[in-house]
């Protein structure tokens, strides 16, 4: 059983390595000077392409409950951090979406190269302080733009069943620009480890929760509501 998954997984990773290759490079090439809109939705083929490829090669769906919940106008999504796949899969499910990340990811060979075609919200966490000012000037700046903001309040990814602290910086920008936050629980570690190679095969399930306004409530209130609906719902998930 875990040949064939391992199998499968390799197999995955090489469409994986392929299809990078391919749309960052004609989209640096032919989209660059692209509006935002073009250019990121090429972008974001690639993403589409990858859980399209996750469910051939390994068997992995995803099913979405609550998408009613999300806002017709730009919000910030303040989602669960367990892998990379809902890095992936967020970014165009989302769209349009500029997404916070840590600025180091934009200097990859070929996976930075596409990532920047989509505008994201690159931080330096070598500079905390700073990194919280541009985090809220840019943010507010896409959401100025008719663009959502998508961060992961944890910081970075934590594996499956582990809780981690939640930072500010997301539900300060909803406060800043007076725009809903809205939670996101999802369980992309059970079958996506974080640092693994397996891939698994089942079904990912994300949950969409209601809006928070940030109109009624602070942003140290808004990341603690987001905080326990988040681990609730990815504790039922875990059941």
């Amino acid at each position: 059983m875990i040949l064939l998954t391992a199998s499968r997984s390799l197999l995955f990773y090489v469409g994986f390595a392929l299809s990078l290759i391919w749309f960052s490079t004609t989209g640096i090439l032919l989209f660059s000077f692209f509006p935002h809109r073009i250019r990121s939705n090429y972008a974001l083929c690639w993403n589409r392409f990858i859980i399209f490829w996750l469910h051939v090669t390994c068997g992995l769906k995803v099913t979405v409950v609550g998408k009613e919940n999300l806002p017709a106008t730009p919000y910030v999504a303040l989602a669960k951090h367990q892998s990379s796949w809902e890095t992936y899969f967020l970014q165009y499910f989302l769209a349009p979406v500029s997404i916070v990340l840590k600025r180091e990811l934009l200097k990859l060979p070929f996976f930075g190269w596409g990532l920047s075609l989509t505008d994201p919200i690159p931080i330096d966490r070598g500079s905390p302080k700073q990194a919280l000012k541009q985090t809220l000037a840019q943010g507010k700046a896409r959401i100025g733009q008719g663009i959502s903001v998508l961060v992961f309040p944890e910081g970075t990814r934590t594996n499956a069943g582990k809780e981690a602290k939640y930072a500010r910086g997301g539900a300060n920008i909803a406060v800043a620009s007076q725009v809903p936050a809205v939670p996101i629980a999802h369980n992309g570690g059970e079958y996506w480890p974080s640092g693994g190679f397996l891939k698994f095969p089942g079904t990912i399930t994300v949950k969409i929760g209601k809006p928070i306004s940030s109109v009624e409530h602070g942003s140290r209130e808004i990341t603690e509501q987001a905080k326990v609906w988040i681990e609730a719902e990815v504790e039922k998930m875990d059941k």
